[in-house]
Protein backbone atom coordinates (compact mmCIF):
# COMPACT_ATOMS: atom_id res chain seq x y z
CA UNK A 1 0.00 0.00 0.00
CA UNK A 2 1.39 3.64 -0.79
CA UNK A 3 0.60 6.16 1.45
CA UNK A 4 0.68 9.67 0.45
CA UNK A 5 0.58 12.58 2.39
CA UNK A 6 -1.10 16.25 2.15
CA UNK A 7 1.59 19.21 1.80
CA UNK A 8 0.62 21.71 4.58
CA UNK A 9 -1.30 24.71 2.84
CA UNK A 10 1.52 27.98 2.62
CA UNK A 11 1.48 29.83 5.67
CA UNK A 12 0.24 27.16 7.55
CA UNK A 13 -3.26 26.67 6.93
CA UNK A 14 -5.23 23.25 6.29
CA UNK A 15 -3.93 21.58 3.67
CA UNK A 16 -5.23 21.89 0.15
CA UNK A 17 -8.13 19.32 -1.04
CA UNK A 18 -5.90 16.78 -3.17
CA UNK A 19 -5.78 17.24 -6.77
CA UNK A 20 -9.31 15.01 -8.21
CA UNK A 21 -11.14 15.89 -5.31
CA UNK A 22 -14.55 17.86 -5.51
CA UNK A 23 -14.85 21.63 -4.82
CA UNK A 24 -15.72 22.91 -1.85
CA UNK A 25 -20.11 23.93 -2.65
CA UNK A 26 -20.47 28.04 -3.64
CA UNK A 27 -22.62 30.25 -0.85
CA UNK A 28 -25.97 29.65 -1.59
CA UNK A 29 -27.63 33.65 -1.98
CA UNK A 30 -31.81 34.35 -1.22
CA UNK A 31 -33.93 35.63 -4.13
CA UNK A 32 -34.14 39.15 -2.21
CA UNK A 33 -30.71 39.34 -1.84
CA UNK A 34 -29.89 39.02 -5.34
CA UNK A 35 -32.74 41.33 -6.53
CA UNK A 36 -31.42 43.98 -4.46
CA UNK A 37 -28.13 43.47 -5.58
CA UNK A 38 -28.98 43.50 -9.41
CA UNK A 39 -30.77 47.03 -8.52
CA UNK A 40 -27.85 47.95 -7.06
CA UNK A 41 -25.55 47.68 -9.65
CA UNK A 42 -28.47 48.87 -12.38
CA UNK A 43 -28.97 52.00 -10.22
CA UNK A 44 -25.30 52.81 -11.01
CA UNK A 45 -26.12 53.02 -15.04
CA UNK A 46 -28.54 55.35 -16.48
CA UNK A 47 -30.76 53.20 -18.43
CA UNK A 48 -31.06 51.38 -14.64
CA UNK A 49 -31.78 55.13 -13.51
CA UNK A 50 -34.24 55.98 -16.10
CA UNK A 51 -36.01 52.30 -15.25
CA UNK A 52 -36.59 52.93 -11.83
CA UNK A 53 -37.90 56.64 -12.20
CA UNK A 54 -40.34 55.07 -14.62
CA UNK A 55 -41.55 52.59 -12.47
CA UNK A 56 -41.91 55.22 -9.92
CA UNK A 57 -43.85 57.28 -11.89
CA UNK A 58 -46.44 55.47 -12.76
CA UNK A 59 -46.46 54.03 -9.76
CA UNK A 60 -47.39 58.11 -8.06
CA UNK A 61 -49.40 58.57 -11.01
CA UNK A 62 -51.23 55.11 -10.00
CA UNK A 63 -51.63 55.76 -6.63
CA UNK A 64 -52.68 59.33 -6.72
CA UNK A 65 -55.86 57.87 -9.10
CA UNK A 66 -56.32 54.95 -6.61
CA UNK A 67 -56.52 56.95 -3.74
CA UNK A 68 -58.88 60.00 -5.25
CA UNK A 69 -61.21 56.75 -6.43
CA UNK A 70 -61.47 55.52 -2.67
CA UNK A 71 -61.83 59.20 -1.21
CA UNK A 72 -64.27 60.76 -3.74
CA UNK A 73 -66.59 56.88 -3.72
CA UNK A 74 -66.99 57.31 -0.19
CA UNK A 75 -68.29 61.04 -0.86
CA UNK A 76 -70.69 60.30 -3.43
CA UNK A 77 -72.44 57.70 -1.71
CA UNK A 78 -72.70 59.74 1.39
CA UNK A 79 -74.18 62.62 -0.96
CA UNK A 80 -76.22 59.84 -2.74
CA UNK A 81 -77.13 59.20 1.25
CA UNK A 82 -78.39 62.34 1.84
CA UNK A 83 -80.23 63.09 -1.48
CA UNK A 84 -81.84 59.66 -1.86
CA UNK A 85 -81.72 58.19 1.80
CA UNK A 86 -81.11 60.09 5.32
CA UNK A 87 -83.08 63.13 3.75
CA UNK A 88 -86.25 61.62 3.15
CA UNK A 89 -85.88 59.74 6.03
CA UNK A 90 -85.92 62.86 8.34
CA UNK A 91 -88.28 64.20 6.44
CA UNK A 92 -90.43 61.09 7.20
CA UNK A 93 -89.90 61.21 10.65
CA UNK A 94 -91.11 64.55 10.71
CA UNK A 95 -94.11 63.52 8.75
CA UNK A 96 -94.96 60.56 11.37
CA UNK A 97 -94.48 63.60 14.06
CA UNK A 98 -96.84 65.93 12.16
CA UNK A 99 -99.34 63.11 11.30
CA UNK A 100 -99.55 62.37 14.79
CA UNK A 101 -100.26 65.80 16.35
CA UNK A 102 -103.02 66.77 13.54
CA UNK A 103 -104.48 63.49 14.48
CA UNK A 104 -105.03 64.34 17.95
CA UNK A 105 -106.04 67.94 16.77
CA UNK A 106 -108.51 66.63 14.11
CA UNK A 107 -110.12 64.07 17.27
CA UNK A 108 -111.09 66.81 19.69
CA UNK A 109 -112.06 69.25 16.75
CA UNK A 110 -114.71 66.46 15.99
CA UNK A 111 -115.46 65.99 19.71
CA UNK A 112 -116.39 69.04 20.20
CA UNK A 113 -118.86 69.62 16.97
CA UNK A 114 -120.61 66.66 18.57
CA UNK A 115 -122.65 63.41 17.92
CA UNK A 116 -122.86 64.82 14.52
CA UNK A 117 -118.93 64.72 14.01
CA UNK A 118 -118.12 67.14 10.57
CA UNK A 119 -117.28 64.10 7.63
CA UNK A 120 -114.17 66.10 6.50
CA UNK A 121 -113.01 66.43 10.13
CA UNK A 122 -113.36 62.35 10.83
CA UNK A 123 -111.51 62.12 6.96
CA UNK A 124 -108.66 64.62 8.10
CA UNK A 125 -108.42 62.05 11.47
CA UNK A 126 -108.52 59.06 9.67
CA UNK A 127 -106.02 59.87 6.76
CA UNK A 128 -103.09 60.95 9.67
CA UNK A 129 -103.32 57.37 10.90
CA UNK A 130 -103.32 55.89 8.45
CA UNK A 131 -100.12 57.76 6.91
CA UNK A 132 -98.63 57.60 10.32
CA UNK A 133 -98.84 53.85 10.46
CA UNK A 134 -97.64 53.66 6.54
CA UNK A 135 -94.82 55.97 7.43
CA UNK A 136 -93.47 54.01 10.36
CA UNK A 137 -93.98 50.67 8.32
CA UNK A 138 -91.52 52.08 5.66
CA UNK A 139 -89.12 53.66 8.57
CA UNK A 140 -88.89 49.58 10.01
CA UNK A 141 -87.95 48.14 6.91
CA UNK A 142 -85.18 50.63 6.59
CA UNK A 143 -84.07 50.44 10.23
CA UNK A 144 -80.90 48.72 11.08
CA UNK A 145 -80.92 46.20 13.88
CA UNK A 146 -79.78 47.32 17.32
CA UNK A 147 -80.56 50.98 15.43
CA UNK A 148 -82.05 53.68 18.13
CA UNK A 149 -84.71 54.41 15.60
CA UNK A 150 -86.00 50.95 15.85
CA UNK A 151 -86.75 50.84 19.30
CA UNK A 152 -88.83 54.30 18.92
CA UNK A 153 -90.65 52.64 15.56
CA UNK A 154 -91.43 49.97 17.87
CA UNK A 155 -92.84 51.90 20.78
CA UNK A 156 -94.78 53.92 18.33
CA UNK A 157 -96.35 50.88 16.60
CA UNK A 158 -97.26 49.21 20.09
CA UNK A 159 -99.08 52.62 21.20
CA UNK A 160 -100.71 53.60 18.45
CA UNK A 161 -103.67 51.75 18.06
CA UNK A 162 -104.14 51.69 22.35
CA UNK A 163 -104.42 55.74 21.27
CA UNK A 164 -107.08 54.90 18.43
CA UNK A 165 -108.45 52.76 20.44
CA UNK A 166 -109.10 55.45 23.46
CA UNK A 167 -110.59 57.60 20.58
CA UNK A 168 -112.97 55.11 19.57
CA UNK A 169 -114.12 54.75 22.90
CA UNK A 170 -114.44 58.80 23.49
CA UNK A 171 -116.53 58.84 20.14
CA UNK A 172 -118.62 56.23 21.11
CA UNK A 173 -119.44 57.33 24.24
CA UNK A 174 -119.90 61.14 22.92
CA UNK A 175 -122.63 60.30 20.70
CA UNK A 176 -124.59 58.76 23.53
CA UNK A 177 -124.18 62.69 25.03
CA UNK A 178 -122.19 60.85 28.08
CA UNK A 179 -119.75 63.70 30.12
CA UNK A 180 -117.38 60.39 29.95
CA UNK A 181 -116.31 60.61 26.69
CA UNK A 182 -114.23 64.01 27.44
CA UNK A 183 -112.42 61.73 30.18
CA UNK A 184 -111.37 59.28 27.24
CA UNK A 185 -110.51 62.02 24.80
CA UNK A 186 -108.12 63.48 27.66
CA UNK A 187 -106.88 60.49 28.20
CA UNK A 188 -106.14 59.57 24.68
CA UNK A 189 -104.64 63.12 24.48
CA UNK A 190 -102.33 62.67 27.61
CA UNK A 191 -101.28 59.10 25.53
CA UNK A 192 -100.66 60.90 22.63
CA UNK A 193 -98.74 63.95 24.61
CA UNK A 194 -96.69 62.01 27.03
CA UNK A 195 -95.73 58.71 24.59
CA UNK A 196 -96.35 58.94 20.99
CA UNK A 197 -95.01 62.16 20.24
CA UNK A 198 -91.93 62.20 22.61
CA UNK A 199 -90.85 58.91 21.08
CA UNK A 200 -91.97 60.29 17.44
CA UNK A 201 -89.45 63.39 18.18
CA UNK A 202 -86.27 61.11 19.01
CA UNK A 203 -87.29 58.81 16.34
CA UNK A 204 -87.34 62.33 14.27
CA UNK A 205 -83.97 63.27 16.36
CA UNK A 206 -82.20 60.38 15.43
CA UNK A 207 -82.72 60.29 12.00
CA UNK A 208 -81.84 63.96 11.28
CA UNK A 209 -78.56 63.33 13.38
CA UNK A 210 -77.87 60.75 10.62
CA UNK A 211 -78.78 62.99 8.27
CA UNK A 212 -75.87 65.47 9.51
CA UNK A 213 -73.55 62.59 9.93
CA UNK A 214 -73.99 61.80 5.52
CA UNK A 215 -73.27 65.87 5.36
CA UNK A 216 -70.03 65.60 7.28
CA UNK A 217 -69.02 63.26 5.33
CA UNK A 218 -70.49 64.16 1.72
CA UNK A 219 -68.16 67.38 2.85
CA UNK A 220 -65.14 66.83 4.20
CA UNK A 221 -62.04 67.63 2.00
CA UNK A 222 -60.49 64.16 0.07
CA UNK A 223 -57.01 65.52 2.10
CA UNK A 224 -55.31 62.12 1.26
CA UNK A 225 -55.99 62.49 -2.53
CA UNK A 226 -54.71 65.87 -2.68
CA UNK A 227 -51.83 65.45 -1.05
CA UNK A 228 -51.19 62.05 -3.03
CA UNK A 229 -51.61 64.32 -6.59
CA UNK A 230 -49.16 66.83 -5.40
CA UNK A 231 -46.85 64.45 -4.95
CA UNK A 232 -47.24 63.31 -8.25
CA UNK A 233 -47.16 66.49 -9.81
CA UNK A 234 -43.90 66.98 -7.71
CA UNK A 235 -42.47 63.82 -8.95
CA UNK A 236 -43.40 64.60 -12.84
CA UNK A 237 -41.67 68.18 -12.59
CA UNK A 238 -38.65 66.65 -10.90
CA UNK A 239 -38.24 63.73 -13.70
CA UNK A 240 -38.56 66.50 -16.20
CA UNK A 241 -36.21 68.62 -14.80
CA UNK A 242 -33.51 66.03 -14.68
CA UNK A 243 -34.60 65.06 -18.44
CA UNK A 244 -33.52 68.59 -19.33
CA UNK A 245 -30.45 69.20 -17.38
CA UNK A 246 -29.19 65.86 -19.23
CA UNK A 247 -30.58 66.21 -22.44
CA UNK A 248 -31.38 70.01 -23.31
CA UNK A 249 -34.36 69.30 -24.37
CA UNK A 250 -37.18 71.00 -23.25
CA UNK A 251 -40.34 68.54 -23.33
CA UNK A 252 -40.91 64.69 -23.12
CA UNK A 253 -44.33 64.33 -24.66
CA UNK A 254 -45.05 61.45 -22.50
CA UNK A 255 -44.27 63.27 -19.11
CA UNK A 256 -46.00 66.02 -20.47
CA UNK A 257 -49.21 63.99 -21.15
CA UNK A 258 -48.68 62.16 -17.59
CA UNK A 259 -48.33 65.52 -16.16
CA UNK A 260 -51.20 66.73 -18.08
CA UNK A 261 -53.37 64.17 -16.78
CA UNK A 262 -52.21 64.01 -13.14
CA UNK A 263 -53.24 68.12 -13.36
CA UNK A 264 -56.08 67.55 -14.69
CA UNK A 265 -57.39 65.17 -11.79
CA UNK A 266 -55.91 67.30 -9.58
CA UNK A 267 -58.35 70.29 -10.67
CA UNK A 268 -60.85 68.31 -11.30
CA UNK A 269 -60.48 67.06 -7.99
CA UNK A 270 -60.83 70.47 -6.14
CA UNK A 271 -62.83 72.53 -8.05
CA UNK A 272 -65.46 69.57 -7.77
CA UNK A 273 -65.10 69.17 -4.25
CA UNK A 274 -65.66 73.13 -3.48
CA UNK A 275 -68.90 73.18 -5.47
CA UNK A 276 -70.43 70.07 -4.02
CA UNK A 277 -69.12 71.50 -0.72
CA UNK A 278 -71.10 74.56 -1.73
CA UNK A 279 -74.40 72.89 -2.56
CA UNK A 280 -74.38 70.52 0.44
CA UNK A 281 -73.45 73.75 2.53
CA UNK A 282 -76.70 75.79 1.11
CA UNK A 283 -78.79 72.39 1.53
CA UNK A 284 -77.98 71.97 5.19
CA UNK A 285 -78.59 75.84 5.93
CA UNK A 286 -81.04 76.85 3.40
CA UNK A 287 -83.22 73.94 3.36
CA UNK A 288 -82.90 71.72 5.95
CA UNK A 289 -82.43 74.17 8.84
CA UNK A 290 -85.46 75.92 7.43
CA UNK A 291 -87.43 72.76 7.02
CA UNK A 292 -86.13 71.34 10.68
CA UNK A 293 -87.74 75.56 12.19
CA UNK A 294 -90.69 75.13 9.55
CA UNK A 295 -92.04 71.68 11.10
CA UNK A 296 -91.48 72.85 14.83
CA UNK A 297 -93.64 75.73 13.97
CA UNK A 298 -96.06 73.53 12.51
CA UNK A 299 -96.29 70.60 15.13
CA UNK A 300 -96.17 73.85 17.77
CA UNK A 301 -99.57 75.21 16.19
CA UNK A 302 -101.07 71.56 15.81
CA UNK A 303 -100.72 70.74 19.58
CA UNK A 304 -101.90 74.86 19.99
CA UNK A 305 -105.09 73.86 18.35
CA UNK A 306 -105.57 70.27 20.53
CA UNK A 307 -105.06 72.38 23.59
CA UNK A 308 -107.63 75.21 23.07
CA UNK A 309 -109.83 72.82 22.14
CA UNK A 310 -109.24 70.71 25.19
CA UNK A 311 -109.80 73.56 27.09
CA UNK A 312 -113.15 73.86 25.86
CA UNK A 313 -113.98 69.95 26.44
CA UNK A 314 -112.18 69.33 29.85
CA UNK A 315 -114.27 72.86 30.97
CA UNK A 316 -111.33 73.53 33.73
CA UNK A 317 -111.00 69.79 34.87
CA UNK A 318 -107.49 70.06 34.94
CA UNK A 319 -105.41 71.90 36.59
CA UNK A 320 -101.97 73.21 36.08
CA UNK A 321 -99.11 72.74 38.40
CA UNK A 322 -99.91 75.49 40.17
CA UNK A 323 -103.68 74.08 40.63
CA UNK A 324 -105.19 77.51 40.08
CA UNK A 325 -105.06 77.35 36.06
CA UNK A 326 -106.50 75.45 33.30
CA UNK A 327 -103.69 73.02 32.09
CA UNK A 328 -104.89 73.08 28.75
CA UNK A 329 -104.71 76.91 28.42
CA UNK A 330 -101.07 77.14 29.41
CA UNK A 331 -99.92 74.34 27.22
CA UNK A 332 -101.77 76.81 24.39
CA UNK A 333 -99.77 79.89 25.83
CA UNK A 334 -96.89 77.68 25.86
CA UNK A 335 -97.20 76.52 22.22
CA UNK A 336 -98.33 79.89 20.65
CA UNK A 337 -94.72 80.97 22.15
CA UNK A 338 -93.36 78.41 20.53
CA UNK A 339 -94.96 79.22 17.30
CA UNK A 340 -93.83 82.63 17.39
CA UNK A 341 -90.57 82.21 17.39
CA UNK A 342 -90.39 79.34 15.14
CA UNK A 343 -91.46 81.82 12.66
CA UNK A 344 -89.50 84.80 13.56
CA UNK A 345 -86.35 82.25 13.05
CA UNK A 346 -88.47 80.66 9.83
CA UNK A 347 -88.17 84.26 8.40
CA UNK A 348 -84.69 84.57 9.38
CA UNK A 349 -83.60 82.07 7.27
CA UNK A 350 -86.09 82.23 4.49
CA UNK A 351 -83.72 83.48 1.66
CA UNK A 352 -86.33 84.24 -1.04
CA UNK A 353 -89.75 85.63 -1.55
CA UNK A 354 -91.60 82.68 -2.13
CA UNK A 355 -90.28 81.64 1.31
CA UNK A 356 -90.65 84.39 3.13
CA UNK A 357 -94.76 85.15 1.46
CA UNK A 358 -96.32 82.16 3.29
CA UNK A 359 -94.34 82.47 6.93
CA UNK A 360 -95.84 86.24 6.96
CA UNK A 361 -99.01 84.86 5.94
CA UNK A 362 -98.34 82.28 8.92
CA UNK A 363 -97.63 84.92 11.38
CA UNK A 364 -100.43 86.96 10.17
CA UNK A 365 -102.16 84.13 10.88
CA UNK A 366 -100.83 84.00 14.26
CA UNK A 367 -101.69 87.17 15.17
CA UNK A 368 -105.28 86.90 14.12
CA UNK A 369 -105.77 83.41 15.87
CA UNK A 370 -104.67 84.95 19.37
CA UNK A 371 -106.86 87.65 19.15
CA UNK A 372 -110.05 85.36 18.22
CA UNK A 373 -109.02 82.92 21.24
CA UNK A 374 -108.90 85.96 23.90
CA UNK A 375 -112.71 86.87 22.58
CA UNK A 376 -113.63 82.56 22.89
CA UNK A 377 -111.95 82.23 25.99
CA UNK A 378 -113.47 85.33 27.79
CA UNK A 379 -116.95 83.67 26.97
CA UNK A 380 -116.30 80.61 27.94
CA UNK A 381 -114.57 81.81 31.58
CA UNK A 382 -118.24 84.02 31.87
CA UNK A 383 -119.47 80.98 31.97
CA UNK A 384 -120.98 81.39 27.94
CA UNK A 385 -120.21 77.67 26.66
CA UNK A 386 -122.93 77.95 23.82
CA UNK A 387 -121.24 81.68 22.79
CA UNK A 388 -117.65 80.05 23.05
CA UNK A 389 -117.52 77.24 21.25
CA UNK A 390 -118.76 78.32 17.89
CA UNK A 391 -115.88 81.05 18.25
CA UNK A 392 -113.38 78.48 18.26
CA UNK A 393 -114.68 75.87 16.26
CA UNK A 394 -116.92 78.04 13.38
CA UNK A 395 -120.64 77.62 12.40
CA UNK A 396 -122.82 79.81 9.92
CA UNK A 397 -122.56 82.42 11.83
CA UNK A 398 -119.12 82.46 13.18
CA UNK A 399 -116.84 81.53 10.12
CA UNK A 400 -114.14 83.69 11.72
CA UNK A 401 -113.38 81.48 14.44
CA UNK A 402 -110.00 80.80 15.55
CA UNK A 403 -110.60 77.33 13.81
CA UNK A 404 -110.60 79.85 10.58
CA UNK A 405 -107.18 81.50 11.71
CA UNK A 406 -105.52 77.86 12.55
CA UNK A 407 -106.82 76.67 9.52
CA UNK A 408 -104.92 79.67 7.62
CA UNK A 409 -101.44 79.47 9.69
CA UNK A 410 -101.46 75.49 8.79
CA UNK A 411 -102.15 75.93 5.18
CA UNK A 412 -99.64 78.26 4.62
CA UNK A 413 -97.12 76.34 6.92
CA UNK A 414 -97.32 73.51 4.85
CA UNK A 415 -96.69 75.56 1.58
CA UNK A 416 -93.25 76.68 3.08
CA UNK A 417 -92.37 73.28 4.01
CA UNK A 418 -92.87 72.07 0.24
CA UNK A 419 -90.87 75.39 -0.63
CA UNK A 420 -88.21 74.44 1.47
CA UNK A 421 -88.05 70.97 0.35
CA UNK A 422 -87.96 72.00 -3.28
CA UNK A 423 -85.05 74.13 -2.26
CA UNK A 424 -83.12 71.52 -0.20
CA UNK A 425 -83.48 69.12 -3.08
CA UNK A 426 -82.52 71.13 -5.78
CA UNK A 427 -79.11 71.94 -3.87
CA UNK A 428 -78.14 68.41 -2.95
CA UNK A 429 -78.83 67.51 -6.18
CA UNK A 430 -76.42 70.10 -7.47
CA UNK A 431 -73.53 68.53 -4.39
CA UNK A 432 -73.99 65.07 -5.73
CA UNK A 433 -74.03 66.17 -9.12
CA UNK A 434 -70.64 68.19 -9.05
CA UNK A 435 -68.95 65.04 -8.10
CA UNK A 436 -70.41 63.35 -11.37
CA UNK A 437 -67.83 61.45 -13.40
CA UNK A 438 -64.85 62.34 -11.22
CA UNK A 439 -64.17 58.62 -10.06
CA UNK A 440 -64.63 56.85 -13.38
CA UNK A 441 -63.08 60.12 -15.05
CA UNK A 442 -60.20 60.09 -12.38
CA UNK A 443 -59.51 55.96 -12.72
CA UNK A 444 -59.30 56.69 -16.40
CA UNK A 445 -56.70 59.70 -16.48
CA UNK A 446 -54.66 58.27 -13.62
CA UNK A 447 -54.05 54.76 -16.16
CA UNK A 448 -53.47 56.94 -18.93
CA UNK A 449 -51.00 59.14 -16.67
CA UNK A 450 -49.19 56.01 -16.08
CA UNK A 451 -48.86 54.93 -19.18
CA UNK A 452 -47.74 57.74 -20.63
CA UNK A 453 -45.00 57.87 -17.92
CA UNK A 454 -43.29 54.97 -19.15
CA UNK A 455 -43.78 55.56 -22.79
CA UNK A 456 -41.85 59.19 -21.93
CA UNK A 457 -39.38 57.29 -20.05
CA UNK A 458 -39.18 54.34 -22.74
CA UNK A 459 -38.63 57.43 -25.08
CA UNK A 460 -35.33 57.94 -23.57
CA UNK A 461 -34.40 53.93 -22.75
CA UNK A 462 -34.24 53.62 -26.65
CA UNK A 463 -31.53 56.20 -27.09
CA UNK A 464 -29.41 53.92 -25.07
CA UNK A 465 -29.76 50.55 -28.02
Amino acid sequence: MVVTSRAPAPGGGPAAPPAGSPAAAPRRVSAWAEGVDQLRRAAVTEPGRLRIIGAALAAAVLLFGVVTVWEISGRVAAADDVVSRSQPLSADAASIYRSLADADTASSSGFLAGAQEPREVRQRYEKDIANASRLLVSAAANAAAGDSSRKEITLLGEQLPRYTGLIEQARATNRQGLPLGGAYLRYANEQMSTVLLPAAQRLYEAETGRLYTDYDDARSWPLAALAAGVLALAALGWAQRRNYHRTNRVFNHGLVAATGAALVVLLWLAVGQSFARADLNEARTDGQESLKVLNDARIASLQARANENLTLIARGAVLAEDKKSDKYDVDFTTNMKQLDDGLARALRLADDDSGRSPVARAAGGVAQWKQRHAAARESDLKGDYEGALPQVIGDADHKESSGASFDTVDASLEQAVAHEQKEFTRAARGGLGALGGLVTGAAALAVVGAVAALLGIGRRLSEYR
